[in-house]
């Protein structure tokens, strides 16, 4: 059984109302996405599917930035709006339980920021448990729905980041330059140095009209562990939120 809750340096996570926990990829790409994608002139920031408010506390505490979180999944917008209220950043922290179509139809801002770790799997088995499909699948959302999103909703010169699987990084690299995201930064993550990447970490910024694509794309990679310990390299990441670093 899955703990109620996780604790970081310093915030509480509470998932006791949501099927979706706290796992170690989407605590690595929180902390990646701090590393690089947050600025000192970030001052909005969007977070699709937040679930618990995992990234949106993690984001939240190396900011002063208004956070808007998205959540469609009732149980789970209460559980981060629980999450965010215990936390020392309530002020500028705030859930929107509404799809992302319908939250779309209501917004004329930019963001100088967007995160999102989205649904993972289109067109496969569900399971039974609703909340669950909600969270794992895209009958809801999908990638192709996220990349015309962020188009939409980043500042010209915001910085989305979206966690992926790995199998779908190709996919989602010809959704993005169709969409005309130029992609800045990618991250291929696996469990150990003997496991197969199964995970991808993406920065993207939309392209401008006046200019062609010649970003230079950065590449790396990273191994959560190395033997039985945690790689340095992750330690490094996760140090400023994992009590055990």
């Amino acid at each position: 059984m899955a703990n109620t809750y996780f604790s970081f340096k310093s915030f509480t996570v509470h998932q006791d109302k949501t099927a979706m926990k706290v796992c170690t990829d989407a605590c690595l790409f929180g902390a990646w996405t701090v590393k690089h994608a947050l600025k000192p002139e970030t001052k909005q920031i969007l977070d699709i599917g937040t679930g618990t408010g995992l990234l949106s506390l993690m984001l939240a505490q190396f900011t002063q930035s208004t956070i808007d979180a998205v959540e469609i999944d009732k149980n789970a917008a209460i559980q981060a709006r629980e999450n965010f209220d215990a936390s020392p950043w309530k002020n500028q922290l705030f859930v929107h339980h509404q799809s992302m179509a319908e939250y779309l139809q209501e917004q004329n801002r930019k963001f100088d920021l967007i995160i999102s770790n989205p649904p993972f799997f289109e067109n496969q088995l569900k399971s039974s448990q609703h909340n669950r499909n909600l969270a794992m699948h895209s009958q809801e959302f999908s990638l192709n729905f996220l990349a015309r999103a962020m188009v939409d909703l980043l500042s010209d010169d915001g910085i989305g980041a979206v966690l992926i699987p790995y199998q779908r990084t190709e996919e989602w690299r010809e959704l993005a330059h169709r969409e005309k995201l130029s992609l800045v930064h990618c991250c291929y993550v696996k469990q150990s140095e003997s496991h197969p990447f199964f995970r991808s970490m993406f920065l993207l910024r939309k392209l401008k009209k006046e200019k062609k694509n010649n970003t230079t794309e950065i590449k790396e990679e990273i191994c959560i562990k190395v033997g039985p310990d945690y790689s340095e390299v992750f330690k490094s990441i996760l140090k400023p939120y994992y009590l055990a670093f």
